[in-house]
């Protein structure tokens, strides 16, 4: 049987920083007030003509280099964004395997927001032990600074531009393989957070309507408790389905969205303070890029060695959800 490895990860952040002290002078804000409510310092901002494929590519680019793998042995490309290049076609993977070099590969996007990652790493490993794809290249990749409203508080303080990839590729080694993905989905909650224009159930009567309607709207308190619920009922409900305990968990890597939520989750687990992976200062919330960039940062740092066990865990805009068990599993 074919089983699914982690094989690699890369990442890719724009060089312009916006810091709290920024956004003071944008907003009615402080960083003070920031920082106490989210834990976050400052994000990166993409150059007005970088797109969100070429910050997917830096990042693949990356994480191909760095797996052992030829590039040419890639046969599937999945990006997870909700900024893509063009909405709604053609999708942002086509147009990164284009500029990877890469033809005749299957090529298409997710949107499942801050989950996008957990979900394209649960579909990987679908498509690869199926026995129909064997090199799979994920990737996470967002320009939320195109879809934030600057004059609204609420939104702009959270969100920064970024991209995370990882190459998850076949092996008959038991002990390399993705142990477990769980997914899940509520529409109910849908209007918590959402980008409500660019499909076919928006009606607008106005341009000004129209415009605004781009941006990222979220119910901040609403959301907030929404997550902190659904993120600890997953993860638990993960660890037992597979009969492990948090204590073995070597790399805790929750969605960078709020060091509120992130904490409260950690808690609920028991969780040790060095167990928890934490971005969320230096790059805000950059959505599906989130937790492969928190992964690229503890790889750079020396502190993720292979064989050792990562917990990931995300909530986003659907309302999505999901969690993964997964050792990290290099070919070097």
């Amino acid at each position: 049987m074919a089983y699914a490895a982690f094989r690699s990860i890369g990442a890719y952040v724009p060089s312009k920083i916006l810091s709290n002290e920024d956004l003071s002078k944008m907003v009615d804000t402080t960083d003070e007030w920031i920082t106490k409510r989210t834990g976050i310092k400052e994000r990166h901002i993409a150059a007005e003509n970088e797109f969100t494929s070429d910050m997917g590519t830096k990042a693949a680019e990356i994480a191909i280099q760095r797996s052992g793998i030829d590039k040419s042995k890639i046969d599937m490309i999945i990006c997870a964004t909700i900024s893509p290049d063009y909405f709604c076609m053609p999708s942002t993977a086509t147009i990164i395997s284009t500029k990877l070099g890469l033809g005749n590969v299957t090529a298409f996007d997710i949107s499942a927001a801050c989950t996008g990652f957990v979900y394209v790493l649960s579909i990987a490993k679908a498509f690869i032990e199926s026995g129909m794809k064997k090199n799979v290249l994920i990737i996470g990749a967002e320009k939320l600074s195109s879809i934030t409203d600057y004059t609204d508080r609420g939104t702009c303080i959270l969100f920064g531009d970024g991209a995370g990839a990882a190459l998850i590729s076949a092996t008959d080694n038991k002990t390399e393989a993705i142990i477990d993905v769980h997914t899940g989905a509520d529409g109910t909650f849908a209007d918590l957070l959402m980008t409500p224009n660019g499909g076919s159930g928006s009606m607008h009567d106005t341009l000004d309507q129209e415009a605004k309607s781009c941006f990222m709207q979220m119910k901040g308190n609403e959301t907030f408790k929404v997550a902190v619920k659904t993120l600890t009922k997953d993860v638990v409900e993960i660890l037992q389905d597979n009969n492990i305990d948090s204590s073995e968990i070597k790399h805790f890597v929750p969605h960078q969205a709020n060091l509120r939520i992130i904490k409260a989750v950690g808690d609920a687990l028991k969780l040790k303070e060095e167990q928890v992976v934490l971005t969320v200062e230096k790059y805000g919330n950059t959505s599906g890029a989130s937790i492969p960039m928190a992964i690229n940062d503890i790889y750079e740092s020396g502190k993720l060695n292979a064989g050792e066990l990562m917990l990931l865990d995300a909530f986003g805009g659907g309302l999505t959800w999901g969690s993964a068990l997964v050792p990290f599993s290099p070919l070097k």
